[in-house]
């Protein structure tokens, strides 16, 4: 017969001790485990798109498919229109687009430039920073386009570009098509100038009227103590 094995009966008090260092080891370790899953870095969570939002961005691709052929205005940086319309080109022929796109245009109309007393011939844009292109609107085609260096997009309603219209269209075109150049004056009304040619030359004068499609200037030249008007061709005269 075994006898039964007893631990030894602690001193007074003493187990309440050991109770205590007990305890408050069980805090630390639960503190430190805290600790610990406050500085781990936190799971970054990728954003989950809402039904919502999935259905306005389908109905925002859904838009740019007009199907429909005609004129469209895409916007550029100044200066870059020609440069565009042969980027865009390139493109055109390199991704087999001639089905979907079909003229580039870069609207110009001629003008008579009268400066330093001779008259010189330009071609002007009627629109700076805009470019015409005439295309089937559909995701391929918007994107070809919308993605040609220094253009910075399409004019119309969001992400949907605007069709011009037909009678906006012949205006440009029959504005381009005129033989007849403009002039281009450095004049305007208010201005002092000198007549540099004809039986008034070296007088001075201030400019009442400009005539542009003439190119005639009206003039009133004080002489005698009284401003008496004339007519000189733009040639004849210059700014002071």
């Amino acid at each position: 017969m075994t006898d039964d094995i007893k631990k030894p009966a602690l001193p007074a008090g003493r187990e309440e001790e050991i109770k205590e260092v007990d305890k408050d080891n069980q805090v630390d370790l639960e503190n430190k485990e805290t600790q610990e899953d406050q500085n781990k870095p936190a799971e970054s969570k990728k954003p989950v798109a809402t039904d919502e939002e999935k259905k306005i961005v389908k109905v925002i691709k859904s838009q740019k498919q007009t199907g429909m052929r005609g004129w469209y205005v895409i916007h550029t940086y100044s200066g870059y229109e020609e440069q565009v319309a042969e980027n865009l080109m390139q493109r055109i022929e390199s991704l087999s687009m001639e089905d979907k796109i079909f003229q580039v245009l870069v609207p110009k109309e001629k003008e008579i430039e009268i400066k330093n007393g001779k008259r010189h011939t330009i071609e002007k844009r009627i629109f700076p920073g805009y470019v015409m292109v005439e295309m089937i609107v559909t995701d391929d085609s918007w994107y070809v386009v919308r993605n040609t260096p220094n253009v910075t997009g399409f004019i119309g309603l969001g992400v949907r570009p605007t069709p011009m219209m037909p009678e906006e269209i012949e205006r440009i075109k029959k504005r381009m098509g005129v033989s007849e150049p403009k002039y281009k004056i450095e004049f305007k009304k208010g201005d002092l100038v000198r007549i540099t040619d004809g039986p008034l030359k070296g007088f001075e004068a201030k400019v009442t009227d400009i005539d542009e499609e003439k190119g005639k200037i009206k003039i009133l030249v004080s002489m005698f103590g009284r401003e008496t008007p004339v007519s000189l061709d733009f040639l004849q005269v210059k700014k002071v």
